[in-house]
């Protein structure tokens, strides 16, 4: 199973709009961060864990081949502010659309034309399916398992893959949730930063004590801001098996 990443930032991106901070000045390609989302693939699968509104962008340099399904873990504008741009490959069939209730919700608020009596000629067509955490279902050759996050007071989903699990925005996790972890190998999981405590998410030491707690191999950080340093000066102060995720990253899960 392949896992590529296609953004690692947080909601404003990185480079900042108007910031001049050395990280937003750098040139280094790693310390350019678009909105949060993946790819999985197996030979026979294709499935995007996000659509945020950089994922025109995410996916022109990728194959354009059928994706067989979006993953949504909330309705958060950066999130899936790029659903729209899903519409090129609806001609491969509707795109299905997974999402917990209150995510689902969200959606329906969020793209009221693409769930219309009467739809515009060439809006999405999106068949939108209504998940909950804990409860396993399989598309194509990957098992999925949601598992439920609070992102600050707002539950939100993270998925399990086999012996990868991916989940960004969470604050805190319920300990019935983390037994649903036992067994992951390799995790992605959010931190915004070294300090400076947020109300709805992790910090950096959060994260690596939350990697410590799930039993992962390899931890990789991901939805993280300007704030938390220079890529390569970040990985230095990091334990061994941690690291930053960056945008292009592809790993391989045996």
């Amino acid at each position: 199973m392949k896992i590529s990443f296609l953004g690692t930032g947080t909601s404003c991106g990185v480079p900042v709009i108007g910031c001049t901070c050395e990280v937003c000045r750098s040139t280094h390609p790693k310390d350019k961060r678009l909105r949060c989302s993946i790819l999985v693939e197996t030979e026979t699968t294709r499935l995007l864990v996000d659509a945020g509104p950089d994922f025109r962008q995410q996916i022109l340099p990728q194959p354009f081949r059928r994706i067989d399904a979006i993953l949504v873990t909330h309705s958060h504008y950066d999130h899936v502010g790029g659903m729209d741009d899903i519409r090129p490959y609806c001609q491969f069939g509707e795109m299905n659309v997974y999402a917990d209730k209150i995510a689902r919700q969200g959606m329906l608020s969020m793209l009221p034309y693409c769930f219309a009596e009467n739809r515009y000629p060439g809006v999405p067509q999106i068949g939108l399916h209504e998940i909950e955490a804990g409860k396993m279902f399989k598309i194509g050759d990957i098992e999925i398992l949601p598992v439920r996050v609070m992102h600050g007071k707002l539950p939100i989903l993270g998925y399990r893959f086999g012996r990868f699990a991916y989940i960004t925005d969470m604050k805190t996790m319920e300990e019935d949730q983390m037994a649903l972890l036992k067994g992951v190998e390799v995790l992605c999981v959010n931190a915004l930063r070294f300090d400076k405590p947020h109300h709805s998410h992790q910090l950096v030491g959060d994260a690596l004590n939350f990697a410590k707690a799930v039993g992962a191999k390899r931890t990789l950080i991901t939805h993280v801001c300007h704030d938390v340093g220079l890529h390569e000066e970040v990985n230095k102060k990091l334990p061994d098996g941690a690291e930053l995720a960056f945008d292009g990253q592809v790993i391989v899960i045996e």
